[in-house]
């Protein structure tokens, strides 16, 4: 089982409410015991070193977690936290705030397993503002019998800015799964919105007759709750849904859009699912049928794996909120370990969250476009720029910033070449991530490969690739982005895979222009090609980094030349993150 990112909706008032909360996405629980989706060896040996904790990622002081809301002037974080281990278990809302998004104080925990609802977990949920003065919560809670329902709880002191107290309702368990409802398979209410006819309506991550559904709920006070004949949504080509997320979203990147607001026909909706056959994030764009209450995608994909992904890498749980206070939308993600258990449990703590996205529509209306949030330029120092450099094939130029583990690194290159490119092989689109292994980066191509090695050592030995590939598909160019994380690191035993997919670039012909973002935090690398069109987060552990000396460089080892139109790479400052309030 697993559960999410909650999230809270803003309803006429300036509130933001993002709960960050995830059960243990990325992992199955089996008596107890972590068990991950992918290899993974619980017995390599543990080198633990503070240079592997992030700087400026939020993550718990210590312990397990995968885990923001925005209410009167501060961001609340809550998240799933085991106050007894670095593994999965005796889950609680673990709470911190901010007023960046970047810098947080850690407070006492929000919700603990104290009810008979939820004595066995208070897993993720979402919050929504009903008025001015009513802020509630929803959160699936695993009951005496293991079944899983949805509760409620409120502030017991809405004046209170950290909000630090909360109180279940006296009628939880609000929603049960009966009849054909899996009981093991029912978790993750989303943040509620109002219909035309001023019901509000929220919908509940679900398994039926072995496929995925969001089914919907309707309520006149948001206690009493009635499902819908139909569901929001379903497949037949998956399992359960843990995670959705429903919500408009805009063609402006500052223009994001309350789900309660009535919108101009111009906007979609993103209906997010995040599935535990393969540990991904993926979404449908579309149009909300309010007559009918059901999600109408733009296009119907049969199989989930050709289904648009939120990110290509090592990123679960997504949730996003509305954030009126800048009007824009938010995404925040969780990002798991990727060593092994046994290193979490001498380590102390597992789990961090990806870097907030701001997340709008692509002119094209047929993509979601993510980018990181302005805020974390404020630990922007030391800028290190270089211009109009041609990339001869063979070429590694080095970017000599003052901390190569600790950096925010933004190129442009211009691609001059693109008539002479590979041709395409259309089956490649069923496993980008094996291209990405196979046409690794000291694969020589025409057009790529180009980008940015990072954490590397003195040696390469180990390196994190993250480049392109432009390959000619009839009429138009197919852009692969990979972010190679099998030289990572000397050590044996560790999950280090190729991550990968095809970016739709509409203006490339045009423009011939091709950009990448990479975000370095000691151990996550956080990767956005093509303008935020294509998004790949790694967890990385190489040995170079207890050290201290790392390395990055911009390369073109295709035997095309590349044009580098502008570098600009940035050292980056710590952030204040988990510490005490005073």
């Amino acid at each position: 089982m697993a559960t999410w990112s909650p999230s809270l909706l803003h309803c006429s008032v300036i509130i933001q409410l993002y709960l960050s909360l995830h059960y243990f996405s990325s992992l199955i629980s089996t008596n107890g015991q972590r068990v991950f989706l992918f290899p993974q060896s619980d017995k390599v040996s543990s080198i633990v070193s503070k240079q592997y904790r992030t700087a400026f990622h939020f993550q718990p002081p210590q312990n397990w977690i995968n885990g923001p809301m925005y209410f009167n002037g501060v961001y609340h974080l809550f998240y799933q936290y085991n106050p007894n281990g670095s593994l999965w278990g005796d889950i609680i809302w673990g709470h911190s705030v901010s007023t960046d998004l970047i810098n947080w104080i850690r407070l006492e925990p929000a919700l603990n397993r104290t009810s008979p609802f939820d004595i066995k977990g208070c897993w993720s949920g979402s919050a929504t503002i009903l008025s001015l003065n009513q802020l509630v919560i929803l959160y699936t809670g695993a009951n005496t019998e293991n079944q899983q329902v949805q509760n409620m709880a409120v502030p017991k002191n809405q004046s209170d800015p950290y909000l630090r107290e909360w109180v279940k309702s006296d009628h939880n368990p609000l929603i049960q799964p009966v009849g054909d409802l899996d009981p093991g398979n029912f978790r993750d209410p989303t943040t509620g919105w109002l219909g035309p006819d001023g019901l509000w309506r929220i919908a509940v991550g679900a398994e039926l007759n072995g496929h995925g559904a969001a089914i919907l709920y309707k309520s006149e006070d948001f206690v009493h709750w009635n499902r819908t004949k139909k569901p929001l949504h379903s497949t037949n080509s998956s399992r359960i849904w843990e995670c959705p997320d429903f919500y408009p979203v805009s063609y402006e990147r500052n223009q994001g859009l309350d789900p309660s607001v009535p919108g101009s026909g111009k906007e979609k909706r993103v209906l997010k699912m995040s599935l535990t056959d393969t540990r991904m994030d993926y979404y449908l764009l579309g149009r909300y049928d309010e007559e009918n209450d059901v999600f109408m995608p733009d296009k119907e994909i049969e199989e989930y794996w050709m289904w648009p992904r939120l990110d290509f890498g090592n990123y679960y749980a997504s949730k996003s909120f509305y954030d009126l206070n800048k009007g824009r939308r938010i995404l925040c993600g969780w990002t798991n370990e990727s060593d092994s258990s046994s290193d979490d449990v001498a380590k102390g703590w597992a789990g961090i969250h990806a870097i907030p996205r701001s997340v709008w529509l692509d002119t094209t209306g047929k993509q979601l476009i993510q980018w990181p949030v302005e805020e974390i330029e404020s630990l922007r120092t030391n800028a290190v720029h270089l211009q109009d450099t041609e990339l001869k094939s063979g070429t590694k130029l080095e970017v000599n910033v003052t901390d190569a583990s600790l950096a925010d690194v933004e190129v442009e290159f211009n691609l001059p070449n693109l008539e002479n490119a590979e041709d395409f092989d259309s089956s490649w689109l069923a496993d980008p991530e094996g291209l990405c292994g196979t046409q690794n980066a000291t694969w020589k191509g025409v057009i790529g490969p180009f980008g940015l090695l990072v954490l590397a050592s003195d040696t390469l030995d180990e390196l994190i690739a993250v480049f392109f590939r432009v390959y000619k598909d009839q009429n138009r160019y197919m852009v692969l982005m990979c972010s190679d994380t099998t030289r990572s690191s000397l050590r044996e035993g560790m999950y280090k895979p190729a991550y990968g997919g095809f970016l739709d670039i509409p203006h490339l012909v045009r423009g011939r222009k091709l950009s990448l973002r990479t975000l370095i935090d000691h151990s996550v690398v956080e990767s956005f090609g093509g303008g935020g069109r294509g998004c790949i987060t790694a967890r990385v552990y190489p040995m170079a980094i207890t050290t201290g000396n790392t390395h990055i460089y911009v390369f073109n080892y295709g035997s095309a030349t590349v044009g580098m139109t502008n570098l600009t790479a940035w050292s980056m400052r710590k952030a204040s993150v988990n510490q005490k309030r005073a």
